[in-house]
């Protein structure tokens, strides 16, 4: 769901994308699993991967966030049930980190701007856009 405007080439786009992002920064900074028994999804990945999810809520949606450990390596997420995700094969979500939402938003057609920059409190702001494939794709900035 990335749809940058005049639909560059993939390559094109990571060279801009490698651009925009700090040299010491991972891409990957997050991602939600969609779920909607938010019980038996937290048994079954605390039991699968032998660790304690805790139980968030943002803004109305309730989540349990996998551990996060500062500096460690790889990104972090969550389990989330709400009315816009929905399981299945295609209902994993994986956000970027950018630094300036608003410059990443103004690079996609309007059309492609699936949910509009939005804030999360101390978390910071996110949105959610289309790729030129029709996947859903979260940007994040603090």
């Amino acid at each position: 769901m990335f749809l940058v405007r005049d639909r560059v080439s993939s390559a094109s786009l990571i060279g801009r994308w490698e651009e925009n992002i700090e040299e010491d920064m991972n891409p990957v900074g997050w991602f939600e699993i969609a779920v909607t028994d938010m019980e038996r999804a937290i048994a079954f990945y605390e039991k699968t991967l032998g660790m304690t999810l805790k139980r968030q809520e943002v803004s109305g949606v309730h989540m349990a966030w996998f551990p996060v450990e500062e500096g460690g390596y790889g990104a972090t997420g969550t389990l989330i049930a709400c009315e816009e995700n929905t399981p299945g094969a295609s209902s994993t979500m994986i956000y970027f980190s950018v630094e300036n939402i608003d410059e990443v938003l103004a690079r996609v057609s309007d059309s492609a701007i699936l949910i509009a920059k939005t804030p999360i409190g101390d978390f910071g702001v996110y949105a959610h856009i289309e790729d030129s494939e029709g996947n859903r794709v979260g940007l994040h900035s603090h």
